[in-house]
């Protein structure tokens, strides 16, 4: 089991009032899991997968990632866990504007001080991972959408994480650039990486192998996609 969470409970205060985004979830996800997380604005989906991610706390109950309470981890530890185990993906690619795309893949590694000669060679082999091996040293406004995207996705593989956590990763991008993108994400899945998108778009959502759909703060279900889209 990779992921384990138990009676989850995450609650925000608002001043006078508190509000429960998240009320008794319950979930498990194994190694090598491609799945999607869907719901509607507010429906608790985006605080889910700041817990997920580590980014943040549940207010109560239980989250174990290969059987660590990351609910009892400290800042520091969880911040290392991040760092680790989690390879994140932002809709809007999160890429720092001043350094190329080999530079913005070794940031990772930078933090958590691999050597120098090691962490490019690791970012070198994670751009050619995803397609990109010409394109090393362009910075990111010297490159497209989904050219961005996949750099952005280069720095989430180069830790190696356990997770790989897509946040709306085709929202930026075109219907043609975005195929490709999830045509890389299955290739990734078959490659043994576990994959969760946060997404809003069914469309997306049929292309992973489990979804679980979020509605006021609980999951309201949880089912294989038997009828998930091919990539070709």
């Amino acid at each position: 089991m990779l992921i384990e969470i138990n009676n989850l409970i995450k609650t925000y205060s608002m001043g006078e009032n508190e509000v429960t985004a998240l009320r008794d979830i319950d979930l498990r996800i194994d190694k090598n899991e491609y799945l999607a997380i869907m719901g509607p604005s507010g429906s608790g989906k985006s605080t889910l997968m700041n817990i997920l991610g580590c980014l943040d706390t549940p207010t109560s109950g239980v989250y174990k990632f290969r059987n660590v309470d990351v609910s009892s981890l400290d800042d520091d530890a969880l911040s290392a866990m991040r760092n680790k185990e989690i390879g994140f993906i932002f809709q809007n690619f999160n890429l720092l504007p001043r350094l190329n795309a080999l530079q913005n893949v070794e940031l990772p590694l930078v933090y958590s001080g691999t050597p120098t000669a090691e962490r490019r060679s690791r970012a070198i082999k994670s751009l050619e991972r995803v397609g990109l091996a010409d394109r090393m040293d362009h910075k990111p406004g010297e490159l497209s959408g989904g050219q961005r995207q996949r750099v952005a996705i280069a720095r989430a593989l180069v830790t190696n994480p356990g997770i790989l956590l897509a946040d709306e990763p085709t929202g930026a991008l075109d219907s043609h650039t975005g195929e490709d993108i999830m045509r890389l994400f299955h290739d990734l899945h078959q490659e043994g990486n576990t994959i969760i998108l946060i997404t809003h778009e069914q469309e997306i959502a049929d292309y992973a192998h489990r979804n679980i759909f979020i509605k006021d703060g609980t999951i309201h279900y949880d089912r294989p996609n038997t009828s998930r889209k091919s990539v070709v």
